[in-house]
């Protein structure tokens, strides 16, 4: 039984069930970084969940989604929404997506517009994808690619505490280079959650729980034999 799940507190589950029992979900006001195998398609599930009411692990909730790295896949997402049994239309209305074309761009996004724009919409799930990728333009000179990543990633920690949303962002990272390695210190550093997804063989999905305020780090496996992930959620 896990430590967790006698709080009442608003979580946001994955809706696996070998996974769940363990893992109740992430909360409002975590800042969570998702990085690995299938975390863009992680992602779209749980924009889809969100939109589930409480006792099916979701908040009732609309979300937006701040596109970095022009990934929404709007199709996929409306498999998704017929998987969960809801109206795709209707569930993908309830999506909110900007894209950034540029580091500019999506910084503005977030440092300027988007506290206004959750503060309208009352969502509860705010995701950036592929939230580094666009700072690795080499067009943009690398201190204030890192100055606007560091003031970007301070700025969601800030929103997730003080609007009591769950942040999530997808993340690639890029190690062979000095700019990648910083980008994986400040990002892991202002977040309070860290999940790998790690694909092995094609067969198993690992979810790896790297840190977490309230829970000790952990793996679980989940055989996929080549199936979405979509038929091991529960719906």
């Amino acid at each position: 039984m896990s430590v967790l799940s006698a709080e009442r507190v608003r979580r946001l589950s994955l809706g696996v069930s070998v996974l769940d029992g363990i893992f109740p979900g992430f909360e409002v006001g975590d800042f969570v970084v998702l990085y690995g195998d299938g975390v863009s398609f992680i992602s779209f599930v749980l924009c889809i969940r969100c939109e589930l009411s409480s006792d099916k692990g979701g908040l009732g909730s609309s979300v937006v989604f701040v596109d970095g790295g022009n990934s929404f896949n709007p199709y996929l997402v409306a498999d998704i929404a017929r998987s969960h049994g809801l109206d795709p239309r209707k569930a993908l209305e309830r999506i909110y997506v900007s894209r950034a074309f540029t580091a500019y761009q999506l910084s503005s996004l977030v440092l300027e517009r988007l506290e206004p724009f959750l503060n309208g919409k009352k969502s509860k799930l705010l995701v950036v994808s592929d939230i580094a990728s666009l700072f690795f333009d080499r067009d943009i000179p690398k201190t204030e690619a890192k100055d606007l990543f560091m003031k970007v990633c301070a700025k969601l920690s800030d929103i997730a505490a003080k609007k009591q949303v769950i942040v999530l962002a997808t993340y690639y990272p890029e190690r062979r280079s000095k700019r990648g390695l910083f980008f994986d210190a400040v990002l892991f550093g202002r977040s309070n959650v860290i999940v790998k997804f790690e694909r092995r063989g094609g067969k198993i999905l690992s979810f790896v729980l790297q840190d977490h305020p309230r829970i000790k780090p952990f793996s679980i496996d989940f055989p996929t034999d080549d199936v979405p992930l979509t038929n091991y959620v529960e719906v």
